[in-house]
């Protein structure tokens, strides 16, 4: 399957921006400018091409465990300001490296993001040196920490001599002599205007070769599960959410006899069906009580959301299709576009299915997981008032009610 590599971080990008903003209040493009930065410099030391492409792979997705660290800390009762929270540093560090640990990358990006807070001086979460930390994560600890720190999408002359003179007073300490010179001898004023531009998606595209691949099952796999970890880790509330979709989307596909790159595309399509929950306010998706009409309303959105952040991605397009219209019914009155049983296609029609099964017989904070009998009963009264596809309903009935045969 021919995807583009750099379409799917893009797009990522845009939802963990999105995450980032609500729970570190970093500001939009972050993890693009941090890319940025990085590959400015890679080229600066001459990396390879696709040593580029991976250096920025890696700059995009330094926080992807941010949802996956946020909660663990919120469970465990640990403000994110408080000197515990920053001695744990390290925990996100080591949970976004094994999130992307199957990634299709060269070898340079190995322990990358799990080094990307280390210090020169070896002061940092895992005290390593500079001479013990990989290069990519040296690039990345000082694009992340220069953006956090100095707002570079709001760079102007005078922060700018205030940003040369913070490098070389913590060159050698905070950051590597090696990034440091890099960054003084390729990095302008100029440079750092771009940073500021809203189109940064294409000029980081231009530094970069076109990354359009041809990918197997096992990639899109690889993908799915690491996108399902993080979109799941968004609350509490839906743990795991996302790869029961993805693995019962799975189950569907055989039973139906799909070949193999659809059953993969199908898990890729539930791992990733509510990547738009990404946008949504955790104390939304999180509240404990009954939602107002206006909170229900808001929550819908995701639907949207999930449908514009996929439809980003050249060859992701019937993927994004099943991912997306999974809250849409056959008689019209489902969202986010009201479509209508003659424009819902049959993997379409699954998704829908799927989404409501899952979710009922889930265990929730606010509720048990319900039994497959009952579960089916709900199901068929949404045939019956022409939400649902019969068909399909009776054929989830067949695979999880304990008589699975078709295959044909």
């Amino acid at each position: 399957m021919r995807i583009s590599f750099n379409d799917i971080l893009y797009a990522f990008s845009y939802a963990l921006d999105c995450a980032e903003q609500e729970l570190l209040g970093v500001t939009t493009h972050h993890g693009k400018r941090v890319a940025y930065l990085c590959v400015l410099l890679g080229k600066h030391l001459q990396l390879m091409e696709n040593q580029l492409a991976d250096l920025a792979a890696c700059a995009i997705l330094h926080d992807n465990a941010i949802t996956e660290y946020i909660q663990a800390e919120y469970l465990n009762g640990i403000g994110m300001e408080s000197e515990k929270s920053k001695s744990n540093k390290g925990v996100h560090c080591s949970l976004g490296e094994k999130n992307i640990k199957h990634l299709p990358l060269c070898s340079e990006a190995e322990n990358a993001i799990l080094y990307h807070h280390e210090r020169a001086d070896g002061s940092g979460p895992f005290g390593k040196t500079e001479g013990e930390t990989p290069l990519f994560a040296q690039l990345i600890h000082l694009a992340d920490n220069l953006d956090s720190n100095w707002d570079l999408g709001r760079m102007n002359q005078q922060k700018y001599q205030g940003l040369l003179q913070y490098l070389k007073e913590n060159n050698g300490s905070l950051f590597s002599e090696t990034c440091v010179t890099a960054f003084t001898e390729a990095v302008g004023y100029s440079e750092l205007e771009l940073l500021q531009q809203e189109d940064l998606e294409e000029i980081l595209t231009g530094c970069l070769e076109n990354t359009q691949r041809d990918y197997s099952e096992e990639n899109l796999l690889d993908f799915a599960k690491m996108f399902a970890r993080i979109i799941d880790y968004k609350s509490s509330f839906t743990s795991r959410h996302s790869m029961g979709i993805a693995e019962r989307a799975a189950q569907m596909a055989t039973y139906y006899g799909y070949d193999r790159m659809t059953v993969a595309k199908l898990f890729f399509a539930g791992a990733v069906h509510d990547i738009g929950k990404m946008v949504i306010d955790k104390d939304v998706l999180e509240k404990p009580g009954r939602l107002s009409n206006q909170e229900y309303k808001y929550v819908k959105n995701h639907a949207y959301y999930s449908y514009k952040i996929l439809s980003r991605v050249r060859g992701l397009e019937d993927i994004t299709r099943w991912a997306a219209l999974h809250h849409e019914t056959l008689n019209g009155k489902g969202y986010p576009f009201g479509l209508k049983a003659e424009e819902l296609g049959f993997n379409e029609r699954l998704m829908a299915c799927l989404d409501i099964y899952q979710a009922l017989t889930e265990e929730r904070p606010y509720k048990p997981g319900f039994s497959h009998e009952k579960s089916m009963g709900i199901l068929r009264n949404l045939v019956n008032i022409g939400n649902l596809d019969g068909t399909i309903v009776a054929d989830l009935e067949k695979v999880y009610g304990g008589n699975p045969v078709k295959n044909s």
